[in-house]
């Protein structure tokens, strides 16, 4: 019996591990290629010369930080409200949140729009190179029309992410992906836009990227006054993801302020894109993590739920020792997509050590805080966040670099520190977090 028993568990397992791995596979293609559209662009950009290899790394940097991160935290209350209610079978309140998501999206974009519009004079308070910044808010300016496109493309994929509606999602960013090259390549050669014609491309590829989605998705009922209920998820949602974004892209401000800032900026620039495409990855598992989790809590099974966490933190060890071993081969060709300047390309692969041990340390807490969006706990993990990044990573990287000289290195075995113990942090939170008592968001039962 105890072997019949154990051999019906395993065989859950892997008919979980299965229906997740076909769940983050398409979810991970999304999430890269969509992060490709505008690292497309800054890599178009960057072979124009230093100056605009620098200042559109830093405007990217500046848009990751201060736009496309919010944007992404935003939709996380989609994760929670709408994952909980298809578990729930309340199906008629799916399109109420999308609608009142897509508001709260509007009104912080044309916030940030404005801060974008000006940011060459906080860049240049900061410390900034003025060339470099003034390259940056160009840059900024002409992806602006991007960021609009941005808030409502996030929006569309948790709502359809939650539904387990994925191949269509991984069809929408590989099709604007490929368009997205060549529209690049000819504003960026053909045209006399020139430097100004990469982030243009970004904006029309993104928006292309918005108007298939919207295909997929059914015109939503009436709209009700749930905007508040939404709100309250993803403002925390948004601090989650916003204060991580922050930490990595202060790392490319703070490089900015040492020796040779060209050269420091631009390779903190890379070795944060090169973890943000990481994290992309590492996105995807956390996607389905997030989804299977709410959609069996909203169902009432947290037993199911606790089981599929640990079934997703197993496939994500699996899934970090190939990247991270892809990094470690293909290091040099991929910092030459970035620069042709050999210095930048040997001290990237300096850093790659570094970087490989940060990624094991991402992937894990990426996961755990798609358990967290899913449970509705984005009110805890926001402060885990703020304590191990701003607290801990953030002085120990300045200590580090600038008083020991370090410099990159410096700020990076920082942000290790910081990573490792937002991870032990978040794995204590699920730890000890009473699975039986989140059978239903209290949010679902509002709106309901």
């Amino acid at each position: 019996m105890g072997n019949a028993m154990e051999y019906f568990l395993k065989f859950a397992d892997m008919k979980e591990a299965k229906h997740q791995v076909l769940f983050a596979v398409p979810m991970i293609l999304t999430n890269v290629f969509y992060y490709f559209i505008p690292l497309v662009s800054v890599m178009f950009a960057s072979h124009l010369g230093d100056i605009q290899l620098a200042g559109s790394n830093l405007a990217n940097s500046w848009a990751a930080v201060s736009g496309f991160a919010l944007m992404v935290g935003l939709s996380g209350a989609l994760e929670t409200l709408c994952g909980q209610g298809y578990g729930a079978k309340m199906y008629r309140m799916l399109g109420v949140y999308l609608q009142s998501s897509c508001i709260i999206t509007v009104i912080f974009t044309i916030l940030v729009s404005v801060l974008w519009w000006y940011s060459d004079i906080i860049l240049i308070l900061l410390h900034q190179d003025r060339q470099i910044a003034e390259a940056a808010v160009v840059y900024l300016k002409y992806l602006i029309p991007g960021l609009f496109a941005y808030g409502f493309l996030q929006n569309i994929l948790r709502f359809l992410q939650t539904q387990s509606v994925i191949v269509p999602l991984m069809v929408c960013s590989l099709v604007p992906l490929a368009l997205h090259i060549g529209i690049a390549y000819a504003l960026v050669h053909w045209t006399t836009l020139a430097y100004k014609g990469a982030p243009l491309a970004a904006s029309i590829s993104l928006w292309i990227s918005v108007l298939m989605l919207g295909l997929y998705v059914l015109k939503a009922k009436k709209f009700e006054r749930h905007v508040f209920s939404n709100l309250k998820l993803a403002l925390p949602s948004a601090g989650m993801v916003c204060l991580e974004y922050w930490a990595f892209e202060i790392l490319v401000l703070l490089g900015g302020l040492m020796p040779n800032s060209e050269i420091n900026t631009s390779l903190v620039a890379i070795c944060v894109n090169t973890e943000a495409i990481c994290y992309m990855i590492a996105y995807g598992l956390s996607a389905a993590a997030s989804t299977r989790v709410s959609n069996e809590l909203g169902a009432g099974n947290p037993d199911r739920a606790k089981k599929t966490m640990i079934v997703t933190l197993k496939l994500a060890v699996l899934l970090v020792i190939c990247v991270v071993l892809a990094l470690a081969f293909g290091h040099n060709l991929w910092a030459s997509s970035f620069s042709n300047n050999p210095v930048i390309i040997n001290a990237f692969a300096s850093m790659t050590p570094l970087l490989m041990l940060s990624m094991a340390f991402d992937f894990v807490q990426a996961i755990l805080s798609g358990v967290a969006r899913g449970c509705g706990l984005q009110h805890l993990a926001v402060f885990i966040n703020l304590g191990t990044f701003y607290f801990i990573g953030m002085p120990i990287g300045c200590l580090l670099g600038f008083k020991f000289k370090l410099h990159a290195k410096g700020l990076w075995i920082g942000l290790i520190c910081g990573l490792s113990v937002q991870m032990m942090s978040l794995l204590l939170l699920t730890r000890f977090t009473k699975w039986t008592r989140i059978e239903l968001s209290r949010f679902n039962q509002e709106a309901y």
